[in-house]
Order: structure tokens, then sequence, then C-alpha cells
């Protein structure tokens, strides 16, 4: 697989990340801890180089399967993963905190959990509205000049908040929701990223599952997933949604690839500064996955995708209303 740098900054990764998060958390119940490792480590057989977690996925279980899985390979991989929640005395989510010493003690748990003593790319899960931006961006460059982390991150940033971050502290990446199904981050956010020579890591690169075409209208979500609760995956706006997949199953079929492989090569072929995550729990899911940087598409393929994904937006909300909230903008 090739390397890709994150915008101008020194941080080389593969083309092709992997998203850790459904492994423990998310998407229905955790997987056997052991299949867990055994993917990750498939994945750096397999050429990826980049992992990304967060101390919320689980809350913790996810970082911790991350550094088992990638302790023998940590001089051949860059990890990523994010501060930004606060926790209750059960150790649940209990809303944000970036207030700087949280994040300090948050980096120090962090460091512990993926068993290295320095995490290549640390990001702010969410904007916190009560902490200034210059003082998160302060607190993180404080970690770089201690040797405890080598980039700073933003997740789901807008642009303003971007560019202040930036003045304090370069930012290195900006992570956000972005694919054939959701484009707003073409608005604004990829222009600013452009300008400012940051990279762009787009989560969910696959529409959640989506765009893989393997969600129909009758799929019943377990309790624990979080996508029984998010609108645009309700039975009714899955019929509306399912005309994109469709056009997009058809094209992939007349190239002889995978939908979810022509959603990640188009990704690939937007900007050379993007790296998408996709994530999965199948060994043949990560097959698949990786394949996607071998496809080429033509500018006449990138037209055809547009005009797809141009005439099937999107229906119904990505985020339930709370978590909505969290999106800074």
């Amino acid at each position: 697989m090739q390397k890709r740098k994150l915008g101008k900054s020194n941080l080389e990764v593969s083309e092709i990340g992997f998203g850790c998060m459904g492994l423990s958390f998310g998407y229905g119940p955790a997987v056997d801890k052991q299949q867990a490792v055994s993917v990750i480590r498939a994945a750096v057989e397999h050429g990826v180089t980049f992992f990304d977690t967060a101390e919320v996925y689980g809350p913790f279980a996810n970082e911790e399967v991350v550094g088992e899985a990638l302790a023998p390979y940590r001089d051949r991989v860059a990890i990523a993963t994010k501060f930004g929640f606060a926790f209750d005395s059960n150790g649940k989510q209990a809303g944000l905190n970036s207030r700087p010493e949280h994040i300090k003690e948050a980096a120090e748990a962090s460091l512990k959990r993926l068993r290295t003593d320095v995490i290549d790319l640390l990001y702010q899960h969410r904007v916190d509205p009560n902490v200034p931006i210059e003082d998160v961006a302060g607190a993180v460059k404080d970690l770089i000049q201690q040797g405890k982390v080598k980039h700073f991150g933003l997740s789901e940033a807008g642009v303003k908040t971007i560019r202040r971050a930036n003045a304090v502290q370069p930012v290195t990446a900006l992570q956000s929701e972005y694919s054939l199904w959701w484009r707003e981050p073409e608005e604004a956010i990829l222009p600013t990223l452009e300008e400012l020579g940051i990279g762009f890591v787009p989560f969910s690169p696959l529409g959640k599952g989506f765009l893989t075409g393997a969600i129909k209208e009758d799929t019943q979500f377990d309790k624990s997933d979080f996508r029984s609760v998010v609108p645009r995956f309700s039975e009714e706006n899955r019929k509306v949604n399912r005309a994109l997949v469709d056009v997009l199953s058809k094209f992939a079929q007349e190239k002889k690839v995978t939908a979810a492989q022509v959603a990640l090569a188009w990704i690939l072929a937007q900007k050379p500064w993007m790296v998408p995550i996709p994530g999965t729990t199948k060994l043949h899911r990560l097959e698949e996955n990786v394949g996607a940087a071998n496809i080429e598409l033509t500018p006449d393929d990138l037209r055809q995708l547009d005009e797809i994904s141009s005439k099937a937006p999107m229906q119904g909300a990505r985020y339930p209303e709370s978590s909505q909230r969290m999106i800074d903008r």
C-alpha cells in the first residue's frame, strides 16, 4: 500500500487506515478480544500503518485492545487516539471535558492503555464550548514539547475553531465524517484544510456500513448498536436512502469491484492528503477495504459518482439530537 502525508506535517501513514472503534463499541456487542487483536494484526500484515482509537470507545476497552495488538509492531505504525469526554465514577461517559488539566490526565491514561511512550496523533474528540480552543491547543502543545505526543488533531471542528487552534499549535489532521453519502465538509472545511496544510481523516467513509449494501430496509440493529437511534437509519429513511446504494452497487458491478471499494477509492481520488479509516470486525471485509487502494477511478468515473451522489441526498440526521449538539459549527 502507498503512503500519504497528512497535510504539510511529517506524519506519513498508509493511504487507508483502520478505525478500531467497532471492535469494542458502537456497533453492537464487543467482539472477542483475541479476535479483535487478530484483525488489527492482520491489518498490519496487509500494509495498514494508521490505527484510530479513543478513550471513550468502551470506554477505555478499545485503547487496551489496540495497545495489545500493536505492541509487537509499534515501530511500524502510527496510533491516533482522542480526549475530550468526562466520565462518572462508573466509567460511563458524562459530557464534555477539555480542560487542560484533564487533557493531560487523559493523555497519561491513554499512554498506559496503549502500551507506548508517545501518541502519534492526539485529537480533541469534540469541541468543548466551555473551554477556549486556545487553551486546548496549548495543553497539547505542552504534551508535544514533553515528547508524549507527536501531532495535534481535531474532530468535527468548524472552520473558526480550526483556525484558532492552528494559530497556537499547528493542527496535523481534522477527523470528520465524509463519504459519498455525506459531503458537507466540501463546502467550507476542505478549502480551509487545503489553505492551512492540514490533513483530513474521513471517518465513516462507508456511511457506517450503509454504502456496502449490507444494510437492508428490514435489517434489525442490536440495542447496543448506536445506529438503532440514528435518524438516517430509521426504517422509513433507509427506504429512501437505498436509492444511492442501489445505483452505487450497479456502478461497482460494472467495474467488477464492490460498492465499498468504490466508496473508498472515491475518497482517495479527492485529495492526496485524505486518509479514510474504515473499520471492520471481519478479515474478509478488511481485505476488501484494503483492496480499494488498487482501484483507479477515471475522471469520467468520478463525474458519474458525483452525479449519483447529488441525485440521492441523504434523508435523516446523521446523529440523534443529543450527539448533534456536540458538533462544532
